[in-house]
Order: structure tokens, then sequence, then C-alpha cells
């Protein structure tokens, strides 16, 4: 995968340095000389492009026309709404990521300016907090169809309510998918007449309804 950055600072510089260990095609583009010195020491110079990221001349040389997704990440939101919008319309870049510096303009951050993916890291905090705070000892691994949906993980404690109940007992919603069982170091593929057993590792797609009510379950009897 091809992937076109912009903005090297701490999260661009990163996320190339992550892309590039995986083997991906990585372009990363920065104008101001402090943070280019500091990338240079971690990042192999031919990923590296030095100009204006809002530079058409300096995009296209980074090879901005063969990019899959650009990553627009600088600390100023009107140069990653302004990013997005070109890499789309004159571009044809098929995926565009745009970090959120300020809350105040992230209602910005939509379809107008072709923004596929919004980082608001305030917001994120914010709802890992309120999950982490709501949910017990359930983990969410990963964010599904813009935060729809979540693979979540959680462990069968001892006193829990599903101690004992097969999967087809539980009456969980349709938005709800239990996906694997990890016993024991081994994984049990889920059937309706699957059993919970304490210390099983359960993992799940859900909705947030589906994860409140897969945390109620999983809580132990008090």
């Amino acid at each position: 995968m091809f992937v076109l950055i912009a903005g090297g600072g701490p999260t661009g510089a990163q996320l190339a340095a992550l892309l590039v260990a995986q083997h991906h095609e990585v372009r990363l583009v920065e104008q101001h000389r402090p943070v280019l010195a500091h990338i240079h020491r971690e990042l192999p110079t031919e990923v590296i492009y030095e100009g204006s990221v809002t530079d058409p001349q300096v995009l296209e040389q980074a090879g901005i026309r063969q990019a899959q997704v650009l990553v627009a990440c600088t600390p100023n939101d009107a140069e990653n709404l302004v990013l997005c919008f070109l890499a789309r319309t004159l571009y044809g870049v098929r995926r565009t990521i745009a970090r959120v510096n300020s809350p105040h303009t992230a209602w910005l951050f939509d379809e107008k300016f072709h923004v596929d993916v919004a980082l608001n890291e305030t917001v994120i905090l914010a709802h890992l907090i309120e999950e982490q705070m709501s949910m017990g000892d359930m983990m969410t691994l990963l964010k599904l169809r813009r935060g729809e949906f979540s693979l979540v993980e959680v462990r069968v404690a001892e006193g829990a309510r599903v101690i004992g109940a097969a999967i087809k007992d539980l009456a969980l919603p349709e938005q709800c998918v239990i996906t694997a069982v990890i016993r024991q170091g081994a994984m049990v593929v889920p059937r309706g007449a699957t059993v919970f057993e304490v210390g099983d590792e359960v993992l799940a797609v859900t909705d947030h309804q589906g994860a409140e009510q897969l945390a109620a379950l999983f809580t132990p009897n008090v």
C-alpha cells in the first residue's frame, strides 16, 4: 500500500516508521527544519520530502497521484482540510484520513472536504475513558465501521452470570456475535451449545448496546 503522510510531527513520524517496518510504500512531507532534522534520524532519507504540505508541486514530487491513502496530520486544521480536499478532487486519492487538532473545527471534517476518517484525539480519549468506566473488565480491541461496531474481549470471572450458560440461552441482541472463546490457551469455536467456564477469554463483535449487555452478563453476581 502506498501512503502519503503530510506532517512530520510525532504522530506522522511514528506512523511512517510503523508503515515502513510493515513494508508499505511511504512518503512523508514536512517543511519545518527542526522537525526535518529529527525525522531524518528516524526514517530513511528516501521517505522524506521537504516542502509545504499544500504545495501541489511538492505533493506531486512525493507521488500523490499514485498514493492510495493520504494521512493529513499537521498541527493546522485548515491545512489538513485543504489536503483532503485536494487529494480527492485533484489527484483522485481513494482514502483520506485527517487529524483534528481543535474541537471547535471538528464539525468541518466530513464529506464536504472529502475527509473519510477524522481522528479527533480529544473525542477518542473521552470515549475510551467512558467505555472503560462503563464496561468493567471488557476491553475494546478494534473499532469497525467508524466506531459503529467494536471487537471486544472479556474474561469470564469467578461468579459471573454466564458461568454454566450456553451461548444459545444468552438472548444476545441481533448486533452481537460471539466470535471466539480462548480456553486454557486453545481456541474453542463457539456454537450454540458452547457453555462458558471460569477463565474463558471471549471475543465478540458488537455494537454499543450489545457491549453493554455483554458487560452485564460477564459481571460477577454480588
